[in-house]
């Protein structure tokens, strides 16, 4: 019961900070049709803006002003490189996110060094929350769970309840028309990029002191965010939130599990070879996302929620 209960808190948390990563980069492909591969660089970014900002103030004013930094220099990406870069298709778009990529891991090793920054949870919020079956949890990661959850439920407001959602919604499908009834749709575009790369720092700097804030954190964590995407379904919000909790989910009980296959089989009541049972289920964790992926493409290539094949 122990590790059920610490599992299901950890893969809620580390699922809710997927979707947080993934959100942005679904809005933004929704919207735009583009596929930044970038995306999970701003996210670094958030945590090494985070991490320099406490050097000279305080966790709370990273927590603010380090996703508006990161949101500034994704609408600057997309107006004065993005969208220069949009009428040549797709390809084009693909090679030009690739290369900011590597562009922006090489500004990070130049600034920050190669090796990780000691990015850490803020005091204030360095204590055990409670103690459930003689462990206890700290505070950190249900401050965590919040931010996520705040997060989701302004997307959902915005999208949902406001006039600029209306319009950015209206902008997704009949991008034309919005322009004619007098909306700067590039402007829009550039809103809507930079929010995604906002939401993505943001994953940065409650993620980065969570996990590691290092120059490597990037490529870790990029193929798991179009792991989601593409699970979910392609520009679906719902998708990516149900994928990503499923995800966060399985891969947090794959961990906790302590067993090989040998358990598993001797369950099952058979009998496996010595090099297969010596296998631990917790070795298998970081091959769940593609084992996932290469079923949903094999089953239902659009994804759960989504309404376009790849």
């Amino acid at each position: 019961m122990e590790t059920i209960v610490f599992s299901l808190l950890n893969g809620v948390i580390y699922g809710l900070l997927l979707f947080m990563l993934s959100s942005g980069l679904t809005l933004i492909f929704s919207m735009m049709g583009v596929l930044n591969f970038a995306h999970a660089s701003f996210y670094m970014l958030g945590a090494y803006f985070a991490y320099s900002i406490m050097g000279v103030t305080n966790f709370w004013i990273a927590l603010i002003l380090a996703p508006v930094l990161v949101g500034l220099v994704g609408a600057a990406v997309e107006k004065w490189g993005l969208r220069n870069v949009h009428a040549h298709g797709h390809v084009a778009e693909l090679l030009f996110t690739f290369g900011l990529a590597y562009l922006i891991d090489e500004m990070v090793k130049i600034v920050w060094g190669r090796s990780s920054v000691d990015y850490r949870v803020p005091e204030v919020l360095d204590f055990p929350l409670f103690e459930l079956f003689g462990a206890e949890y700290p505070a950190y990661r249900v401050f965590i769970l919040m931010v996520s959850v705040g997060m989701l439920v302004a997307l959902w407001f915005i999208l949902n309840r406001t006039r600029a959602g209306l319009i950015i919604r209206a902008a997704l499908t009949h991008p034309h028309m919005v322009g004619h009834l007098g909306h700067n749709v590039p402007r829009i575009f550039m809103l809507v990029f930079g929010a995604g790369c906002a939401l993505a720092g943001l994953a940065g700097v409650i993620g980065g002191n969570y996990l590691v804030t290092d120059p490597a954190m990037a490529v870790q964590m990029g193929p798991i965010v179009f792991v989601v995407v593409v699970v979910g379904g392609l520009g679906s919000l719902t998708g990516a939130f149900l994928a990503a909790m499923l995800l966060g989910l399985m891969q947090t009980f794959a961990v906790g599990v302590d067993a090989s296959f040998a358990d598993l089989f001797g369950w099952l009541g058979l009998t496996a070879t010595s090099e297969l049972g010596g296998i631990t289920i917790a070795s298998l964790a970081p091959m769940i996302p593609f084992l996932m992926l290469v079923l949903i493409l094999m089953i239902r290539p659009r994804g759960l929620m989504g309404d376009r094949e790849l």
